[in-house]
């Protein structure tokens, strides 16, 4: 019998976030690709979100159909499991059992749905973040989980100092469908670009005495980066206005400031932002770097399967060396990093969807995790 997979995560609850929403629609269509039943469920609380729920109701919906995949899922009300959006006969369904629950950053806590998949694996996208808040008693249900990956590529290797206590996390990559990110010519590298979130969601993390940065503290370290690389910066930013004084700081160094909300604000926007960009260079969040978490951006992947070289802050990911994929720890390491990308610029992009086509491709991605999950094909 074809094995039936619900893939749980946060769509309606990120409402114009073009990157988030590749993330989990990759994960259903990539399922479905390799002959799998997949339904897509979402929790949302209309009494968190108040007057903007509808919106975020419209931003999903549209989201799915844009996918093809809005007839296999619901929008499920997080008080009292009823039905927001999608075909009744999915929720009826998904309330008769499947055989892996599929659990974007632990998004599906409860109910019909959680209890009867015959195994579950919980997918974490924020290693360090999930782990020590976990360490710290934190209710995020990994015990209720059979299996668990991260896209912290480090956890449990040497030099990592994430706390694991007794879950052994799997690497998993990001997978990302390739069909979907076929590279557009380009002969010159022009402007590095980035999407990001000035402060995340998270704040400052602290554990065992030791302070985590934030992606703000992770910036404000690289700010005069401009004037090194010698080549345009542009950030597709997202950041309040109370952070004003860091704005003109970015602005003063250089970096280019462009509207998220604009720029990537749906799915076809944010696909066509990173194919337009000569390259990426981004810093990563405080955490995920001091930890050695090995922390791999799923806006990376994106870049590298786009054909564009990628110029990354390092975390500590146990990756194969390529042309197309260069980290840096310094100002120094960024500015000989983007010299190189510049002098080969035509081989590091041929490099950079090699290393996605050999590495990160969903069938292959997927396909190694439904067998570590413990379910057949």
């Amino acid at each position: 019998m074809t094995p039936r997979v619900v893939v749980a995560g946060a769509l309606a609850n990120k409402p114009g976030n073009g990157g988030e929403a590749w993330v989990r629609t990759t994960w259903v269509r990539g399922l479905e690709r390799l002959g799998i039943d997949v339904r897509f469920v979402e929790v949302l609380s209309g009494a968190a979100w108040g007057d903007a729920a509808p919106a975020c109701v419209e931003w999903s919906t549209r989201t799915l159909r844009r996918f093809g995949i809005a007839e296999r899922s619901v929008l499920v009300d997080a008080d009292d499991g009823g039905l927001i959006a999608g075909p009744r006969r999915v929720l009826e369904e998904l309330h008769e059992g499947a055989d892996l629950l599929v659990n974007i950053s632990g998004h599906l806590r409860s109910g019909p749905v959680f209890e009867r998949c015959r195994r579950r694996a919980y997918v974490d996208l924020d290693p360090a973040y999930t782990q020590i808040w976990h360490d710290q008693g934190a209710d995020l249900g990994i015990a209720e989980h059979d299996s668990h990956f991260s896209v912290g590529l480090n956890l449990g290797r040497p030099g990592c100092t994430v706390p694991l206590g007794d879950t052994h996390w799997q690497a998993v990559l990001p997978p990302v469908l390739l069909d979907e990110w076929t590279p557009d010519p380009g002969d010159e590298l022009g402007r590095f670009t980035t999407v990001a979130s000035w402060r995340g969601g998270y704040g400052v993390l602290e554990h065992d005495g030791v302070r985590y940065g934030s992606k703000a503290h992770e910036f404000r370290r690289f700010t005069a980066l401009p004037g090194p690389v010698g080549a345009p910066l542009e950030l597709a930013l997202d950041i309040h206005p109370a952070d004003e004084r860091d704005r003109c700081l970015l602005l003063g160094h250089g970096w280019r400031l462009v509207d998220p909300a604009e720029a990537v604000g749906d799915p076809d926007r944010y696909r066509a932002y990173l194919r337009g960009s000569g390259a990426e260079l981004s810093v990563a969040q405080g955490a995920y770097v001091q930890t050695r978490s090995g922390w791999f951006s799923d806006r990376t992947a994106h870049y590298l399967a786009a054909g564009r070289p990628v110029l990354v802050q390092d975390t500590g990911a146990s990756l194969p060396a390529s042309d197309g994929l260069r980290f840096f720890t310094s100002t120094d390491d960024a500015a000989r990093g983007a010299a190189e990308l510049r002098a080969r610029y035509g081989e590091h992009r041929a490099g950079a969807r090699r290393f996605a086509e050999e590495h990160l491709d969903a069938a292959r991605v997927l396909g190694r995790f439904l067998e570590q999950a413990g379910v057949g094909r």
